[in-house]
């Protein structure tokens, strides 16, 4: 009996040292990529603290985006000619952006209950699009694209209780996520690259609460 005791208090206490070094996060706000109109993106963060002002974790972002690709479009035109409306619609793109990131943040105090902090973090970045067969606009076809992205950036943050805080951030996020396909018409073939340039601002505000 006294070793159950003993096992159980073991595992409580080093479960409650743990628990108060976790957190997670929930982030809504704008993205403004290159390579799109700007939208509403939203995330999720988690991690653990080395001390109160210092973290390390992880995050995955979800940004949707339904546009017309006008530089593809451009290209089409030059290279091929036709009608601009018909290559706008070729050049419909509904994209889904999946940012995965390793995340550290610093903070420093400047009062009771407010801090602000610097962040970044590297990772990779998943691009699932739909977009339009060139011979038959009015069909999508699917492709997912993948890059290498990094993200900078600060913020405040005012801590509303022992486990819980809003705040707002401010970062620049970047990546470039391409592949490469192949078009034919007239007997002639073109290879293009679809670049999606992902890179542009984020300000977003949040609710953090610790575990």
């Amino acid at each position: 009996m006294k070793k159950v005791f003993f096992t159980a208090l073991i595992f409580l206490t080093f479960y409650n040292l743990h628990a108060q070094w976790g957190m997670a996060a929930i982030k809504l706000g704008y993205f403004n990529p290159s390579a799109a109109d700007g939208g509403f993106i939203i995330g999720y963060e988690g991690g653990s603290y080395i001390d109160e002002n210092f973290s390390f974790g992880w995050s995955i972002d979800w940004f949707h985006k339904n546009y017309v690709d006008k530089k593809l479009a451009g290209e089409f035109n030059n290279e091929f000619g036709g009608i601009g409306e018909e290559n706008e619609l070729r050049a419909k793109t509904n994209l889904h952006d999946f940012p995965l990131m390793i995340n550290i943040t610093g903070r420093i105090p400047v009062g009771p209950l407010v801090k602000v902090f610097l962040t970044g973090g590297v990772g990779a970045e998943v691009l699932l699009i739909n977009y339009r067969n060139f011979e038959n606009p009015d069909q999508d076809k699917f492709q997912g694209a993948f890059d290498f992205d990094w993200r900078l950036g600060g913020g405040a943050l005012y801590e509303i209780g022992r486990r819980s805080e809003v705040f707002g951030e401010l970062v620049y996020h970047s990546s470039q996520p391409s592949w490469e396909y192949e078009v034919e018409t007239g007997g002639r073939k073109r290879t293009f690259e679809r670049v999606y340039d992902m890179s542009g601002m984020m300000l977003r505000i949040g609710f953090r609460f610790y575990y």
